[in-house]
């Protein structure tokens, strides 16, 4: 094993709730003082450069995506730090900028910066794998002397280890029912959860929410005198497929009528794409590159994996699309995706999910679109068994079948479609990531066979 290998195995060595099964007891095991005592112990890498801070539900990734290539296309040094990762460990820690598009921590680098944290793991008890990966990640984008960091929240945001960070703005994305085992069961609850991010007086951008995630947030930022921005209020938008159009702004950078091209499809980008220029929007001043012609530029180049990606395409084979939706409002907009932007004869959906996720509220989303189904299973530990998926579908009135992997399922459901079928990969982040790893080999194998 060389040495990225060996670093690597040492820290998915360490406590990773992302592995395992989230519970009940995780809160006590969620020390929200010893990711400062960590920062501490490294002299405090996350004070060393300004930061964008996400977190929400759903389209947290994408926003963080459309921040950090707009900033790019205006010539500055981005930090990029997302999870988790869909092929890759180094997708998760990135710096983007004008010559590199893609960003990702060199294995070197890598390597040098966990033999460090090794430190720290000795000196400060109970450290977990996020913990220390959001140490690597910091003390890495401090010494590259970013210009800004784009970070997303991990888990909630309230206990979460990137909360360290007193971002230039705070950005919720939409809040929905999620990971209700360690969030909990309400929107009120994870809301809350979510909006311990919030910093006082820092300003804060939010998506559109229901009421009852709403006005947590709103009592939130009124307690730390942070004035927040609600899109839909003072933000208002309208488009149509990959086309947004600003109808009302508050800022200055986007005067109304400024129109942009979405590179990332769906609906729902039209919103994420709102929010990240709102965010964009309160720290234009000082970053004055960040002009309204970069911003067009970031949003119509921005690449992010396994979100409505065409992963093939021909006219006389399936077509195969992969898309990331691991939750009911996730596969919600996959559904309007499925149902207003492609064109197809039959759909094939070809799903696996993790424990803990409402897998009758995805399923009843999508099966009602297809001609045929197939459950599988992901690398990922915590992956919930094929036959536990066909389980729930027979409940909700639909047959599936069941494959022992991802690449045995893909090659069932192309052998079952035809050439202007369409063959959808999801259910997690985990079975696109298997999908894409093996895509190279299995793509050989279902075009000569």
């Amino acid at each position: 094993m060389d040495a990225y290998g060996q670093a690597l195995t040492y820290l998915y060595s360490l406590i990773n709730f992302e592995m395992r099964s989230h519970d009940r007891y995780m809160a006590s095991k969620m020390d929200t003082t010893r990711p400062y005592r960590l920062m501490q112990f490294l002299d405090n890498p996350h004070q060393q450069f300004p930061s964008i801070h996400i977190t929400g539900t759903k389209g947290k990734g994408s926003v963080a995506a459309m921040c950090a290539a707009s900033l790019r296309a205006a010539g500055y040094r981005v930090g990029l730090y997302t999870s988790p990762h869909v092929q890759e460990f180094r997708e998760r820690i990135r710096i983007v900028t004008p010559e590199d598009a893609d960003g990702r921590i060199p294995e070197d680098d890598f390597v040098a910066l966990m033999e460090e944290m090794k430190t720290a793991v000795a000196a400060i008890e109970g450290l977990t794998w996020f913990e220390v990966v959001n140490g690597i990640a910091f003390q890495y984008f401090a010494r590259q002397k970013v210009d800004i960091a784009v970070v997303e929240v991990g888990l909630g945001g309230l206990r979460d280890s990137t909360n360290v960070l007193t971002p230039l703005v705070s950005v919720i994305t939409s809040i929905s029912l999620d990971h209700t085992d360690y969030l909990g069961d309400t929107i009120e609850q994870i809301a809350e959860k979510k909006g311990g991010i919030i910093k006082p007086g820092v300003p804060v951008i939010a998506a559109p929410q229901k009421p009852e995630a709403l006005e947590p947030l709103l009592r939130i930022a009124l307690e730390k005198e942070s004035p927040i921005s609600i899109i839909g209020q003072n933000w208002q938008y309208e488009g149509d497929n990959q086309q947004l159009t600003i109808i009302q702004s508050p800022s200055s950078l986007l005067p109304p009528q400024s129109s942009f091209l979405l590179s990332l499809p769906g609906a729902h980008q039209l919103e994420n794409a709102t929010v990240a220029l709102a965010a964009l929007s309160i720290i234009q001043p000082q970053y004055p590159k960040l002009t309204l012609d970069a911003v067009r530029t970031g949003l119509a180049t921005v690449e992010w994996r396994g979100r409505l990606q065409t992963v093939h395409q021909s006219d006389t084979t399936p077509n195969i699309l992969a898309d990331c939706a691991h939750n009911v409002y996730s596969a919600q907009a996959l559904r309007r995706a499925l149902v207003n932007d492609y064109e197809y004869d039959n759909l094939w959906l070809v799903y696996g999910a993790s424990t803990g996720k409402d897998i009758s509220g995805m399923l009843a989303e999508l099966l009602p679109l297809t001609k045929g189904a197939i459950a599988a299973i992901s690398t990922h530990p915590r992956a919930i068994a094929p036959h536990e998926i066909a389980h729930i579908a027979a409940e909700l009135g639909f047959e599936m079948q069941t494959k022992s992997d991802v690449e045995t399922a893909v090659t069932a459901a192309w052998r079952q479609a035809g050439p202007n079928d369409l063959i959808c990969v999801t259910g997690s982040i985990f079975v696109v990531g298997d999908l894409l790893n093996q895509w190279e080999n299995l793509q050989a194998d279902l075009l000569v066979n």
